[in-house]
C-alpha cells in the first residue's frame, strides 16, 4: 500500500515537477541574451545562427575578399597580357610559322599565359590584403562595440606590416605607414557609405540581436504561462478527485449498519 501524502504536499510536488520539466525543456530554457563582453561579441562573428548562417559581417568579409581577388586578377592580368604578347613578338622574329594565322595564335597563347600568370600574382595578394584588413577592422569594431575610424587605421597598420615584414624592420615600418595611409581613407569611405544607407552594419547587428532577444523572451513567457496553466489544472483535478473519494468514503461509513453487540 502506497503512503498517502497530504493535499498541500501533493500540490507542491506537482508544481515543482512542472517547474523542473520547464527548466529541462530546451524550448523553455533561458533565452539568448545579447553578448555583453568584447570576446563574446568577437566569437559571435564566427558562430552560426539558428538558420545555420554566418553573421552579415563575416559574409561581407568573404564577399570583399572574392571581389578583391577578381579586381586584382584583372588589374594584374591586363598589363601581363600586353607585356607577354609584346615580348613574345620581339623574341620570335627568327621563328618560322606555317602561315599568318599560326603566328597570331602563338602570340595570343603567350599573351593568355602572361595574363593568367601575372593576374594570379596580383589576385591572391589583393584578396589576402582585403581579407586581413576587413577581418581586423570588423573584429575591432565588434570588440570595441563602436564604429570608429581608428579601427580601420589599426587594420591598415597590421595588414601593411604583415605584407612587408619579410623585408626586415624598415619594410615593416614602411608597410605599416603605407597601410595606415591606405586604411584611413578606405575606412572613411566605408563609414560614409554606411551612414548614407541610414544604418551601419554594427547598428543593424544590434537591432537584429535585440529583436531576436525580444522574440525569445516572448516565446519563453508564453511557454511559461502554458506550463503554469497546465500545472494548475492538474492540481485542481487532483484535488477534485481527492474530495470525491473522501466524500464517497464518508457516505459508505454512514450507510454501514451499526454493530448490534454495541
Amino acid at each position: 500500500m502506497e503512503p498517502q501524502l497530504p493535499e498541500e504536499r501533493k500540490g507542491l510536488c506537482l508544481s515543482a515537477a512542472g517547474s523542473d520539466a520547464m527548466a529541462a525543456s530546451p524550448a523553455l530554457g533561458p533565452w539568448m541574451e545579447p553578448p555583453d563582453s568584447g570576446w563574446e561579441r568577437l566569437k559571435e562573428l564566427f558562430r552560426r545562427d539558428e538558420l545555420n548562417q554566418y553573421p552579415e559581417e563575416t559574409v561581407n568579409i568573404v564577399k570583399a575578399s572574392f571581389s578583391g581577388g577578381i579586381i586584382g586578377f584583372i588589374y594584374g592580368g591586363i598589363p601581363g597580357f600586353i607585356y607577354a604578347k609584346k615580348r613574345y613578338i620581339e623574341q620570335s622574329e627568327g621563328e618560322i610559322y606555317h602561315n599568318r594565322l599560326d603566328a597570331v595564335q602563338s602570340a595570343h597563347r603567350a599573351a593568355i599565359r602572361g595574363f593568367i600568370r601575372y593576374g594570379w600574382r596580383w589576385s591572391w595578394r589583393v584578396a589576402a590584403f582585403v581579407a586581413i584588413f576587413n577581418t581586423v577592422s570588423t573584429g575591432l569594431t565588434a570588440y570595441r562595440d563602436k564604429n570608429a575610424l581608428s579601427n580601420f587605421a589599426i587594420a591598415g597598420v597590421c595588414t601593411g606590416g604583415l605584407f612587408r615584414m619579410h623585408l626586415g624592420l624598415r619594410g615593416l615600418v614602411g608597410g605599416s605607414i603605407f597601410g595606415a595611409l591606405l586604411g584611413i581613407p578606405a575606412g572613411g569611405l566605408l563609414m560614409a557609405v554606411q551612414n548614407l544607407a541610414g544604418e551601419t552594419v554594427l547598428e543593424r547587428r544590434k537591432r537584429k540581436q535585440r529583436e531576436l532577444y525580444e522574440q525569445k523572451l516572448a516565446e519563453w513567457r508564453t511557454s511559461l504561462k502554458i506550463t503554469e496553466d497546465i500545472s494548475e489544472e492538474t492540481v485542481d483535478a487532483f484535488q477534485e478527485g481527492a474530495e470525491e473519494k473522501s466524500a464517497g468514503k464518508m457516505q459508505g461509513l454512514q450507510n454501514f449498519p451499526p454493530n448490534p453487540e454495541s
